[in-house]
């Protein structure tokens, strides 16, 4: 699978949290070649599973990245202008001068933009500009404007993901569809291999604005074990180097209260043997990831998260290194390809280890 024209299919699609419905439909085409059967959770969530080769009944492990991006609703129309608010955690310090595609009666492109500084009074013209002085321009009259768009249509960025030297592409939603992209190449790697466990990949709905597809299809899968998948800090200009990682380097393990000790034992042994480079992410409470969610799930499910490292996050040039999306592909896929049934005891928590 060419993995770069797989990650520029996944950035360009449209899929705002909670109207997932164009990324859905190219992540099911991925992945209907490699798996059993498919279906579409009642918050929109896909799940896609790859039967095991074990004895019946097999143990569940679940994959989860979520696929649902950032983006914009129209709250009003002032003349042939639209204002707008952000839907999930869009960045307004870099909304000025993009591209939009406005979802109305039918597509409009559009750009977002506002006063120049010219005719600014002179305190204001180095002041970050605020939301509410923010709108979007479809280049419409107002007659044609109200027609076409309604209040609470959506905006979603127009983006074109580059490839930058060094197998580095930069470009918008990679913010968790490079992790979506990780799971397709593992379910690749698995049609070649037997394995013991059924294997349920989920692209999740709506984690951009409160982690809610991956409630929804941990509760309807009830898996025995889960890996999350997303994306975390790369190394970047004026940023600490505590607080990042380096990109092309492997992915991250974390490790913390939001995951299974054993298990993130497990997937480092695995990437040990199979010498798949990879860092140790420190996080000391919320992850703010579907690990977060999928672990309280029912009575609780031994979780995992495995992320890629990741520069200008939430910003419509988030930029990342290919080769990390391959080992987060290969690491899944070996983890699946080694772990037996017998790992579900290797789970299951002692009174004495709680203490």
């Amino acid at each position: 699978m060419e993995v770069v024209a797989l990650l520029k299919q996944l950035s360009e699609a449209e899929g705002i949290a909670g109207f997932e419905g164009p990324i859905r439909e190219l992540v099911r085409q991925s992945w209907e070649p490699f798996v059993d059967e498919m279906h579409e959770g009642k918050l929109g969530s896909l799940i896609g599973l790859k039967r095991g080769t074990g004895p019946e009944p097999r143990p569940k492990l679940m994959f989860a990245a979520h696929m649902d991006e950032i983006g914009l609703m129209v709250t009003g129309i002032e003349k042939e202008f639209l204002r707008i608010a952000r839907v999930g955690g869009a960045d307004p310090r870099v909304l000025l001068g993009l591209e939009v595609m406005v979802h109305g009666r039918r597509k409009l492109p559009g750009v977002v933009a506002t006063r120049p500084p010219h005719v600014l009074p002179r305190e204001e013209r180095k002041k970050a500009v605020p939301l509410d002085e923010i709108f979007v321009d479809v280049g419409l009259s107002e007659e044609k404007v109200r027609e076409l768009v309604s209040v609470g249509d959506l905006i979603s960025i127009r983006r074109e993901m580059s490839e930058l030297k060094n197998r580095r592409v930069s470009g918008k939603a990679l913010d968790d569809r490079a992790c979506v992209a990780a799971i397709t190449l593992s379910l690749e790697r698995l049609q070649r291999v037997q394995h013991a466990w059924d294997v349920f990949a989920v692209a999740t709905a709506q984690e951009e604005t409160g982690l809610k597809g991956a409630v929804t299809a941990a509760y309807g899968v009830a898996p025995d074990a889960a890996i999350a998948l997303d994306v975390t800090f790369g190394e970047q200009s004026d940023v600490s180097k505590s607080d990042t990682l380096p990109l092309g380097k492997g992915p991250t393990i974390a490790i913390g209260p939001n995951f299974h000790p054993k298990l993130v034992e497990r997937l480092k042994e695995v990437a040990k043997d199979r010498e798949i480079p990879y860092h140790i992410d420190p996080i000391p409470g919320r992850s703010g990831t579907d690990a977060w969610a999928i672990q309280v799930t029912r009575e609780g499910v031994p979780t995992a998260l495995i992320s890629v490292p990741l520069r200008y996050m939430h910003q419509p040039v988030e930029t990342l290194a290919v080769e990390d999306v391959e080992r987060a592909g290969r690491l899944l896929a070996a983890f699946v390809a080694e772990s037996e049934t017998s790992l579900l005891e290797d789970l299951a928590w002692k009174v004495d280890e709680r203490k």
